[in-house]
């Protein structure tokens, strides 16, 4: 690396002037080819790296943070991140490492630098170089440059950190006891001189000589501490690629120069989004980033949003509380716009609380983003060049949007390479690339890498891993400092996630990263949790306590960094629906009766059922009743292509009415679980639900008269022009209301009877306005109501509600304890370093089912892939896929292709609680291992490998773990005790 004093670098290397035994040390070597790396060359390597990183990849919000507090400001930051990153191996120039490969242990012996052979060194084991080069740099600076040795922890734990887990103190203190691992015994002076050598040469060619006195008394925060980290792992996994950076001999005598710009040439890492400042009116914002229909405005809680994004001191936290159906994501991706411009973030995080939710807003996000980029082609300031998109869960490789995208981002590493002579260096897939373009970058895929990515859409578990004690969370947090965040049903979560959450939300906070939540339904005291951990504060600071005071709806909460918290009601829309409720027993009979009396005109109506087996006994009666034409079916109990069929299918037929042609003029019902709650913009002339919490009724009565269908409602059947909400699922008759067993085992009895309790008085009809909730004037106060302390419903009740209550608080205290196990500490003060942060943690944290149960408490649940076996034993792929996919025959003594592996993949389904009972779920794994094709066990089969495949007969049934099992593309899995 060439000396960096200003802003262009100067000719002078990290080699001039290194002895001969210092040229010795190596870092790299590989044992395919024999070649080799020293170490002086990949750590001038490294700080070049860091050098480009710092000024075209790092969002500025992130180079804010690690200068705080930096005299020098982002200079002097810039310095101290590259000489962390030129230092951070220094570790390997010690006999624990240098001893690992005998041939260049042999150059350094020639050159006096004597070490054991690697079998005379059983301990080495304890001194990782990562953690000898926290060791040596300590001393360095202790001695050289007289820092007090609690001083230099802030900094030294970057290279500690830098293979994924910050050493603890015991580990310190292990390889203090040890020093022959650091220096070899009778060769100590060489050795000693050879590594301050090296750490001198860094110090010079990092311009940090005048600076490294003063930084013993700069307090270097945690989160500066996590993101530098973060900076030196991606710098030093770039410098490492010896594709990008070829080994020696045959690289031996390039200039640094030449190599590190070939070498980031080839890579072609995108650069981070620098959004400019949008002007004019919210209308015209909007307008230009959503297309609005000619004529139309932007709703009251739109426009409020964009204003008070743009009049918050600073970018921080923005809580949007409002009806479904109000365009609050709309409303986040404008805030988010302007937070950007204002923050400095490159980019945007999108959390969703499933798979499904985050695939049907990675479109969205997508449309977005082309609007925004190509309204800003000219004006923006610097970046101009492709933008990395990431879809981020275990399933998004089979998303056909995300696939293309990935297909454009094919910027192999690998396809850096020689062209004609040694100095002609190319990249062999150079194209150019318009400033508009979103691609997946290949070089930002896998599990720690992706969400480096500028925009991504994701699950909420993507967040929550931030929380989690995991290998390289330094990554995602580096990766998440540097975005706008933007949080999707934020009441959708139990308190196990929540404390997650609020984790999460606390660091973010310190990273003074915005955040905007969404929700509907949103308790109050939730709302002033929220608002105090991103704040660092307690929930009961005087700035806080209104929070969970204000009953007005729509709402809109921000909080700039550190507070205080201000609230503002936001005017209404003018969109309202009136729903009459009653009770309806629960009964089939009663069921079916009540809609041959309502759907006597016509009509669509939609029953949401609590559990799938409640959803398929209802549509098997319903059929019976209606035809098997009238009635479809909606639950998670789907293959994944089926699903996807499904949910363009109530599109297609329920959505708006400009998108709904399709609409049923007869008589249709569907029958679905909690799936037709959130992200479908359906809309339904009549709604039956089962008893469930009341924010989550409120969500299912958004289906209920959505969209305007004429005036006045004129052109639904007669019958049904005011909204008709039957709320069944429970006894009723009991005292309290007795929910039916299902329902009990999805939802806390204690949820349900508050919920019944505030629904008492319109069922009854003694409420003000009898027996309608209107919406959304009645959605704050039964929410806050439900989910508050005070007492509600009738006095008989009470002291079963008490009961209930009591069990509900052990368990959510249960929750938050078992949350704790895994959870990262709190951001400690400043100057106090990383030592131990990661201790017992879970190791390597990805998105699979075991990656997922440890931030979501719930139960285990089986995926597998489904097939169909012919009575010849010979295996297809399901026959009714579309596209040329069903009815396909799929090899066993070999790895299917590509091609026909993916379609398997694709054919994924989770089943049902019943295997999740531990003895059932280890019989089941048993009997589906049992029935492993070896040959997709391969590592050539990367779809296939290590997944559980279900064989369905030619009549789509089979027998697993005791319960036989029956599928159909039109009602999906349906699960019988065998006899």
């Amino acid at each position: 690396m060439a000396c960096m004093l200003n802003e262009e670098p100067v000719s002078r290397e990290l080699v001039d002037g290194l002895t001969a035994e210092a040229r010795s040390v190596w870092a790299k070597h590989d044992r395919e080819t024999d070649g080799w790396l020293p170490l002086w060359r990949h750590m001038a390597d490294s700080g070049a790296v860091a050098i480009l990183l710092w000024d075209r990849w790092l969002p500025l919000q992130v180079r804010r943070v690690i200068a705080d507090g930096l005299p020098g400001g982002d200079e002097e930051a810039r310095r101290l991140a590259v000489w962390l990153a030129t230092t951070h191996d220094i570790g390997k120039a010690t006999p624990a490492f240098a001893c690992q490969v005998e041939s260049l242990a042999d150059r350094m012996r020639a050159r006096g630098l004597d070490m054991p052979q690697r079998r005379q060194l059983p301990d080495r084991k304890l001194a990782p170089h990562s953690l000898a080069g926290q060791v040596l740099l300590q001393e360095w600076l202790v001695e050289r440059y007289g820092w007090p040795r609690s001083a230099t922890l802030p900094f030294t734990i970057i290279a500690g950190g830098h293979h994924g887990v910050p050493p603890t103190s015991s580990d310190i203190k292990e390889l203090t006891a040890h020093r022959e691992l650091l220096r070899t015994p009778g060769c100590v002076s060489l050795w000693r001189s050879v590594q301050q050598e090296l750490l001198d040469g860094c110090a010079r060619v990092c311009g940090v000589e005048d600076l490294l006195t003063g930084w013993q008394k700069i307090n270097l925060s945690q989160p500066a501490q996590v993101l530098l980290t973060g900076m030196v792992i991606v710098a030093d996994w770039i410098a490492s690629n010896s594709d990008l950076f070829p080994y020696f001999p045959e690289a031996e005598h390039r200039r640094g120069a030449e190599r590190v710009e070939a070498a980031w040439r080839g890579l072609a890492l995108p650069e981070p989004w620098r959004a400019p400042e949008p002007t004019g009116e919210p209308t015209a914002l909007f307008n230009s980033r959503f297309r609005l229909p000619p004529g139309a405005r932007i709703r009251p809680v739109q426009e409020r949003a964009v204003e008070a994004a743009l009049a918050m001191p600073a970018p921080g936290l923005m809580i949007i509380e409002a009806p479904m159906g109000e365009g609050k994501t709309e409303a986040a991706l404008a805030a988010a716009e302007i937070f950007a411009a204002r923050s400095g973030a490159g980019g945007c995080f999108l959390a969703l609380p499933t798979m499904a939710t985050s695939n049907a807003m990675f479109p969205r996000l997508l449309g977005w983003l082309r609007r925004v980029f190509a309204d800003q082609a000219g004006a923006e300031p610097a970046g101009n060049g492709p933008r990395s998109v990431l879809l981020a869960h275990s399933k998004a490789a089979l998303n056909e949007k995300f696939a293309g995208l990935v297909r454009a981002g094919r910027r192999a590493a690998r396809g850096i390479e020689s062209d004609g002579s040694r100095d002609e260096w190319r990249h062999h897939a150079d194209r150019r690339l318009s400033s508009a373009e979103l691609i997946a970058h290949q070089w930002l895929r896998g599990r720690k890498k992706g969400m480096l990515s500028s925009f991504v859409v994701g699950t909420i578990d993507q967040l929550l891993f931030m929380g989690l004690k995991s290998r390289h969370l330094a990554l995602r947090h580096l990766a998440l400092a540097g975005k706008v965040v933007v949080i999707d049903e934020a009441h959708a979560y139990d308190t196990y996630m929540n404390s997650y959450l609020d984790r999460v939300l606390s660091w973010l906070g310190a990273y003074r990263v915005p955040v905007v939540v969404l929700s509907a339904t949103l308790p109050a005291g939730r709302r002033r949790e929220l608002a105090a951990v991103y704040a660092g504060t307690a929930a009961d600071d005087a700035g806080f306590t209104g929070l969970a005071d204000a009953d007005a709806y729509p709402l809109l909460t921000v909080v700039p960094p550190g507070g205080p918290a201000a609230i503002e009601a936001v005017e209404p829309s003018g969109r309202r629906v009136e729903v009459r409720l009653e009770r309806l027993d629960d009964d089939l009979a009663a069921l079916g009766d009540r809609l041959v009396l309502e759907l006597a005109e016509g009509g669509c109506a939609l029953v949401v059922r609590n559990t799938v087996d409640r959803v398929l006994e209802t549509s098997a009666y319903l059929r019976e009743r209606f035809g098997s034409e009238r009635v479809t079916v909606a639950h998670a109990r789907f293959l994944d292509p089926d699903r996807a069929d499904r949910d363009a299918e109530l599109l297609a037929r329920f959505g708006p009415p400009e998108k709904s042609a399709d609409r049923p003029t007869g008589v249709h019902i569907v029958v679905a679980s909690q799936v037709a709650e959130q992200s479908l913009d359906i809309d339904f002339d009549l709604l039956v639900s089962d008893l469930c919490p009341i924010d989550l009724l409120l969500q299912r009565m958004g289906r209920l008269h959505r969209h305007e269908r004429g005036k006045d409602q004129g052109d639904r059947p007669e019958r049904l022009r005011t909204a008709l909400c039957l709320l069944t699922g429970a006894d009723w008759h009991a005292v309290p209301v007795e929910p039916v067993r299902g329902s009990q085992r999805i939802y806390r009895v204690h949820t349900l009877l508050r919920s019944a309790a505030v629904l008492e008085p319109y069922l009854s009809g003694t409420a003000e306005t009898g027996h309608t909730v209107r919406l959304p004037e009645d959605i704050s106060p039964l929410v806050q109501r439900a989910y508050g302390a005070a007492p509600v419903g009738p006095a008989g009740w009470q002291e079963a509600m008490t009961r209930a209550r009591d069990s509900h608080d052990l368990h959510q205290e249960q929750q938050r304890q078992k949350s704790w196990d895994f959870q990262i500490s709190e951001v400690g003060k400043a100057g106090r370093a990383l030592i131990g942060w990661l201790e017992a943690g879970v190791g390597d944290a990805d998105d699979t089912r075991r990656g997922r149960a440890q931030v979501r408490d719930g139960v285990e649940s089986l995926e597998v892939l489904v097939v169909q076996r012919r009575t010849d034993g010979t295996l297809t792929t399901v026959p009714w896929l579309h596209g040329g996919h069903g009815g396909l025959d799929l090899p066993t003594e070999s790895a299917p292709e590509p091609r026909l592996a993916r379609i398997v993949a694709s054919c994924s389904l989770r089943l049902p609680f019943h295997f999740s009972i531990p003895e059932t779920l280890d019989r089941a794994i048993e009997e589906l291992e049992a029935e492993c094709v070896a040959a997709w066990q391969s590592t050539e089969s990367h779809w296939l490998a290590g997944e559980l495949i279900l064989m369905l007969d030619e009549n789509c049934r089979t027998r697993l773990a005791g319960y036989d099992l029956h599928y159909t593309p039109e009602d999906g899995l349906e699960v019988a005790r065998a006899e």
